[in-house]
């Protein structure tokens, strides 16, 4: 069955910015070798990837100056040096890292604003589409760094502003200095915490949402398996996280046996049905879904023009309540 890809667009927030239902994730790209990574990707993997998306008809990439340690912005920067049409860009501040490769966070203005003038020359662009506070810590520096983005905002360095990891207490914090345009949490089947309190706090203030993580990492995707997990390198965050263990492993396994007979009467993988269930909410704008390789998009971007009914929707939440 052909899959329909045709997605819509919606207003981000207050912006001027219109986005798809679906964004390309580029945290895996970034590679391994830090912190956070993924394990080992190869360069021109990462650029096909991006092409394909562009040509699926996703039309922004999220990224952050953090991931790979720069590499990930590096690596959109030239794969989109000739682009006609350039996707909306947006990146992210806060994480910054020492000759070392150690990682620490600051929000002192004048971190963050060399880290957009870095951001800037990475990526290639004069204006930077939606720059994010990636983590809100220090707690104590979140006006300044929020002071920092606002300046950059005024400078044309910055279209919208954006914050991640927030809570409504931090959010209400700085929206006393400049608006926010969106917020970007984790959320997916496997985290639901920002359902209670603030999903309807960004409604009332008209602040988009765009979720990341909506495949909970690949573990939701419907080709995540026991066997694959133990392969994992050591160098990719998966394979020390707890939510790719026991007994947690096993009930999300079970959970994606549930997604994959729903998809399977659409003509849908259980990872469209994972993150179409992250877009049924109407304050979530957009899912952030990571590829590293073309292939890996033929399997997530249909979630885009998929929606689920109230009995699917049901029969999902019943299979997690097991």
């Amino acid at each position: 069955m052909p899959v329909n890809t045709t997605m819509e667009i919606r207003q981000l927030g207050t912006s001027d910015l219109k986005i798809t239902p679906i964004g390309l994730g580029t945290w895996a790209i970034g590679g391994g070798g830090w912190a956070s990574g993924w394990g080992p990707q190869d360069d021109d993997e990462s650029t096909a990837t991006i092409h394909r998306a562009l040509d699926m008809g996703v039309n922004w990439i999220d990224t952050a100056a953090v991931y790979g340690l720069g590499r990930s912005e590096e690596v959109i920067g030239r794969a989109l040096r000739d682009i006609s049409q350039r996707p909306a860009i947006f990146t992210k501040c806060s994480l910054v890292w020492d000759e070392q490769r150690a990682i620490h966070s600051s929000l002192k203005k004048a971190s963050v604003k060399r880290e957009a003038e870095a951001s800037l020359r990475r990526l290639g662009v004069e204006t930077i589409d939606l720059y994010q506070i990636h983590w809100p810590t220090p707690d104590a520096d979140i006006e300044e760094g929020w002071e920092a983005m606002a300046e950059l905002q005024r400078e044309g360095k910055v279209r919208a502003l954006g914050v991640s990891n927030f809570s409504v207490s931090q959010m209400e914090r700085v929206m006393k200095i400049a608006p926010i345009t969106s917020l970007q949490p984790p959320y997916s089947l496997l985290d639901r915490a920002i359902e209670a309190e603030i999903l309807p706090f960004c409604q009332r203030h008209n602040i988009g949402v765009i979720a990341y993580a909506p495949m909970a990492s690949g573990l939701l995707s419907g080709k995540m398996t026991r066997e694959r997990v133990a392969a994992l390198p050591r160098d990719d965050w998966r394979s020390h996280s707890e939510q790719f263990a026991e007994p947690q492993l096993s009930r999300s396994l079970y959970l994606v046996e549930t997604l994959r007979d729903i998809g399977s009467r659409h003509g849908r993988t259980a990872g469209e049905v994972a993150i179409a269930w992250t877009l049924r909410r109407p304050e979530v704008t957009g899912a952030i879904v990571g590829a590293r390789r073309p292939e890996q998009l033929d399997g997530v971007i249909g979630a885009g023009a998929f929606r689920l009914d109230d009995d699917e929707i049901a029969e999902i939440e019943a299979a997690q309540a097991r």
